[in-house]
């Protein structure tokens, strides 16, 4: 028996992790249930890893509700999502108790006037809580924050010189937010679906083929014991 003892490596927890929320439909086709009973497993999956993260430590968690392209789905199935949003908008406050910030990015100007409202509500309900930041991306796609924040800032008055990387970031949703420094995408899927491409240049980024349905604790601290084994190296050596 060697005299020298292993060290322990201590565990190290990204301070930003990014979810893209796959596969409800394919849950509830498997299941031969209506893909709105995918989005309401789905849902349920959302609260129970925010709460884990909040839990654990985590400092920011940002996930992948609803995207620019999702208009394109069947009415009815866009009319449940909306239905789940307000839903959960209105039980939201027990993420408040919880000591969880809660913030809303993408596109609002589409959404009914009621969900605005109460996404203002959950947002000014929660703004002094300290735990957890988490960050439902709705009515979100990259491309269009990205084109945005070029026209912000174009329509300031900002000569092409003076147009930084860091001016550009400011000019996003995520603003006052660390980059992710983790992203995860279960359900089988190896793209990105246009979330976060500015923010993400330098993340990790963990797939499997679990459905989001089926993701538990258990699968995010697989995620995260990981991550603990990746060199982030930022371009250098």
């Amino acid at each position: 028996m060697s005299i020298f003892k292993k060290k322990e490596q201590t565990r190290v927890l990204p301070t930003h992790i990014a979810i893209i929320m796959d596969g409800n439909g394919r849950w509830a086709k498997k299941r031969s249930l209506p893909r709105t009973a995918g989005h309401v497993a789905g849902a349920k999956t959302f609260k129970n890893i925010a709460r884990y993260c909040n839990k654990i430590g985590l400092k920011y968690l940002t996930v992948y509700a609803f995207s620019t392209e999702n208009w394109k789905r069947p009415r009815d199935e866009v009319k449940g999502i909306m239905n789940l949003l307000r839903d959960y908008l209105k039980d939201a406050e027990n993420f408040k108790d919880e000591n969880i910030k809660v913030n809303f990015i993408g596109d609002r100007t589409p959404l009914a006037e009621d969900i605005k409202e109460l996404m203002k509500k959950n947002e000014e309900g929660s703004k002094n809580a300290t735990g957890l930041t988490l960050n439902i991306a709705i009515n979100y796609g990259g491309r269009d924050e990205i084109t945005n924040a070029v026209k912000k800032i174009v329509n300031s008055g900002v000569k092409a010189e003076d147009v930084t990387e860091d001016l550009i970031s400011q000019n996003l949703y995520t603003y006052d937010i660390p980059d992710p420094d983790f992203i995860i995408r279960p359900s089988g899927e190896y793209r990105l679906s246009n979330y976060l491409i500015w923010q993400s240049a330098y993340s990790e980024y963990w797939f499997s083929d679990i459905l989001w349905p089926d993701f538990t604790p258990r699968h995010l601290e697989k995620a995260i014991n990981d991550y603990n084994h990746r060199n982030r190296r930022f371009g250098g050596v």
